[in-house]
């Protein structure tokens, strides 16, 4: 999915003095999670929600009842917030797998990263409607912490709602 991306464009903003923090930004079946798994290759520490919630809450829908999901949300971005601050304290670099759909919880997250001493890059993944819906069916027909199921209204709310990011210093990957 990502064979052409060049990761050097994120890399070369490696530094031993602060932390490097790649926020990822895209609607669900973007390739958010294929694109930190990436960079998780390359040393990142990898935060993302749904694996929090997984590992402490167990499976959407069986383990938990489908109506507990935000507040679960609510606790496993909070943890996650936390152990980002203390990474970025330690010059760890850290690759956020969440979908940052909007402006204002991008600013919240690049104002935290610098004043917790690390350097933020948003890069956002830029995929037509039609591809993401192909991506989301084959998606919904697995079963692990990064397929939770999107189902057509749900994906139509999530595009109507999503704010691109536009001259927030965002690297744009075509995918």
């Amino acid at each position: 999915m990502f064979k052409n991306v060049d990761f050097n464009r994120i890399l070369s903003d490696r530094s031993k003095e602060r932390a490097l923090v790649v926020m990822m930004c895209g609607v669900a079946g973007s390739g958010k999670t294929t694109f930190s798994k990436g960079l998780e290759n390359e040393g990142f520490v990898r935060l993302s929600i749904d694996e929090e919630i997984w590992a402490t809450k167990g499976r959407y829908g069986v383990d938990f009842p489908i109506e507990k999901i935000e507040e679960y949300k609510k606790e496993a971005e909070e943890t996650l917030r936390s152990r980002l601050i203390g990474l970025i304290r330690q010059k760890q670099e850290v690759v956020i797998d969440f979908s940052f759909w909007d402006r204002a919880r991008r600013d919240r997250y690049k104002e935290l990263i610098e004043d917790s001493g690390g350097k933020w890059k948003l890069v956002y993944l830029k995929v037509h409607p039609d591809d993401l819906r192909e991506r989301l069916q084959l998606r919904n027909q697995r079963f692990d912490a990064n397929s939770f199921p999107i189902s057509e209204e749900l994906l139509s709310s999530y595009l109507e709602g999503f704010e691109i990011p536009e001259g927030e210093g965002e690297l744009v990957v075509e995918n």
